[in-house]
C-alpha cells in the first residue's frame, strides 16, 4: 500500500490557490499570465518570509535524534514525466527569480568574480535556504523530494550558471546535513540557514589530481586521540574564501567520509582558483595542513553512504547543465530567426536548423534522464545507474550546447555583447567538476 501523502501546510494551501489562479482560463483569456506569475512569485516570497527565523551564527548544540525527511507520498510507483502542481509553481517562482534577478546581474557578477549581495538577499527573501531544512529546525521542508531540488537548480541555471552555483552551494550543505547529519550536527548548523542572511557554506570534493576519482579522495583524515587530523588539497571549491563552513570529503581507514570544517580552523589556507568559467561562484582552492578536528566533525554515523553522497552531487550538475543549455537554446532560436544572410533568416539554412534541432533533442533527453534518476530516488528505488547515465550525457550535452551557441552566433558569439560566450565557458565545467552540490 503506497504511503499517504503529507498533509499540506498553510503555506502550501496558499500557494495552491495562487497556482490555480495563475493557470485559470480568466488569466489566459485576458493576457494576464506574466502579472499572475509575478503575483505568485511575490506571494511565495511573502509566505516564505513569514515562516523563517533569522539566526546568523553556529551555536554548539546537542539533540537526541537526527530528523530525516520522508519521501513524497505517491499513488503510483511509475515514473511520471508530469510535474505536480506544487512543483510547477516552484519552477515558475524560481524561474521568475532567475529572469528578473540573476540574468540582469550575471555580467557584472562575472566581472567582479563574486555573487552580488542583492542577489543573495533576494534568494534569502524567497526562502531558498529553508527548502530542505526540516520544520523542526525552522525550515520549510516536511518531505525530501530530489525531483523538486532538480527543478529548482535547473530554473536557477537558466538565469546564470555561476550565480546558480553560488546560491546552491549553501543550500547543498544544508541538504547534506539534513540527509546525513547527526542530531547534534543538525541542531548546531541547520537553524542558521533559515535566516534572512544565511551563512555561506560549501562542499569541497574536487582535488588537483590527474584523473581524479571522487569515490577515492587523496585528501586524508587520520584518527588523532579523540578526534581527527585532516591533510590534503581541494580545488575549484565554490565560495571557498567566504564560506563559514566547509563539508570536505576525505579518505579514512574505514573508507571515504565527509568532515565538517568551520572557517578559522588552524591549518587551513585558501587561494583564488582563477577558473575560466563560473566566476560568480568564487571558486577557490583549499589546503588542509594537518587540521585538528573534533570527533563530532565526522558527518553522520556508520550509515553514511559516500557513493550516494557523490550521486547527489552528480544530479546537481545534471540540473545545472540542463538549465544553462536551455538558456543557450532559448537565446539562439530567436537570433537565428531574426538574423538574415543573403536575404533570408539563417534558420532557413539546413545546417543551422539541424544544429538547433539536435541540441533541442539532446537537451530533452538529458532532462528526462535527470528527472528519472530523481524520481527513482523519491520512490525509494535504486538510482545510481540512472544518475551515472545522466551525468555522462550531461558532460557531452553541456559542451555541445556551449559550442553550438557560439557557432550559431558566428562572430558575435565570440564577443561579450552576447551571453553565450560566458555560458560556453561555464558549461565546460560540467564534465570536470564533482563538488559544490548536494541536491
Amino acid at each position: 500500500m503506497p504511503p499517504a501523502p503529507n498533509p499540506p501546510n498553510a503555506i502550501g494551501r496558499a500557494l495552491d490557490l495562487l497556482a490555480r489562479f495563475a493557470g485559470s482560463a480568466f488569466v489566459q483569456r485576458h493576457a494576464l499570465l506574466r502579472p499572475a506569475e509575478r503575483a505568485v512569485y511575490l506571494g511565495t516570497r511573502t509566505g516564505f518570509q513569514a515562516v523563517v527565523r533569522a539566526q546568523r551564527v553556529f551555536k554548539r548544540a546537542t539533540r537526541g535524534d537526527a530528523i530525516r525527511l520522508g519521501r513524497p507520498g505517491r499513488e503510483t510507483d511509475l515514473f511520471d514525466c508530469d510535474l505536480a502542481e506544487e512543483q510547477q509553481l516552484m519552477q515558475a517562482t524560481v524561474g521568475e527569480l532567475a529572469r528578473s534577478v540573476l540574468r540582469p546581474a550575471a555580467s557584472a557578477a562575472e566581472d567582479a568574480r563574486a555573487c552580488p549581495p542583492e542577489v543573495r538577499l533576494r534568494a534569502a527573501e524567497l526562502g531558498l535556504m529553508g527548502l530542505c531544512v526540516p520544520e523542526a529546525h525552522g525550515g520549510l521542508a516536511s518531505e525530501r523530494s530530489l525531483l523538486t531540488q532538480v527543478i529548482v537548480a535547473e530554473a536557477l541555471a537558466r538565469g546564470d550558471m555561476g550565480l546558480a552555483l553560488a546560491l546552491l552551494a549553501p543550500l547543498s550543505a544544508a541538504c547534506a546535513l539534513t540527509e546525513w547529519g547527526t542530531g547534534s550536527q543538525q541542531a548546531t548548523y541547520l537553524a542558521p540557514f533559515t535566516g534572512d542572511a544565511p551563512p555561506l557554506a560549501t562542499i569541497a570534493v574536487d582535488e588537483p589530481t590527474p584523473l581524479f576519482n571522487p569515490y577515492a579522495p587523496a585528501c586524508r583524515a587520520t584518527p588523532d586521540g579523540d578526534g581527527w587530523r585532516l591533510h590534503g588539497d581541494k580545488r575549484l571549491v565554490p565560495l571557498a574564501g567566504r564560506a563559514a563552513l566547509w563539508l570536505v570529503s576525505a579518505s579514512t581507514p574505514r573508507g571515504p567520509r565527509v568532515f565538517l570544517v568551520e572557517a578559522g580552523a588552524t591549518g587551513v589556507s585558501v587561494r583564488p582558483a582563477g577558473s575560466m568559467g563560473l566566476a560568480a561562484a568564487e571558486l577557490g582552492d583549499l589546503r588542509f595542513d594537518r587540521v585538528r578536528l573534533s570527533r563530532d566533525a565526522l558527518l553522520g554515523d556508520d550509515t553514511f553512504d559516500h557513493a550516494r553522497f557523490v550521486d547527489h552531487a552528480s544530479l546537481g550538475w545534471c540540473a545545472l547543465a540542463t538549465g544553462c543549455a536551455q538558456a543557450v537554446l532559448d537565446y539562439v532560436i530567436p537570433y537565428c530567426n531574426e538574423r538574415e544572410a543573403f536575404g533570408e533568416p539563417i534558420s532557413h539554412r539546413q545546417a543551422v536548423a539541424f544544429m538547433v534541432a539536435d541540441l533541442a533533442i539532446e537537451l530533452d533527453g538529458l532532462r528526462m534522464l535527470a528527472y528519472r534518476a530523481a524520481s527513482r530516488a523519491d520512490l525509494g528505488l535504486p538510482w545510481h545507474r540512472e544518475v551515472f547515465l545522466a551525468r555522462t550525457l550531461a558532460g557531452e550535452v553541456a559542451m555541445r550546447a556551449g559550442d553550438h551557441g557560439v557557432q550559431l552566433l558566428g562572430g558575435h558569439g565570440y564577443t561579450k555583447d552576447h551571453p553565450v560566450e560566458r555560458w560556453y565557458r561555464d558549461l565546460r565545467a560540467v564534465a570536470v567538476l564533482h563538488g559544490g552540490l548536494h541536491l
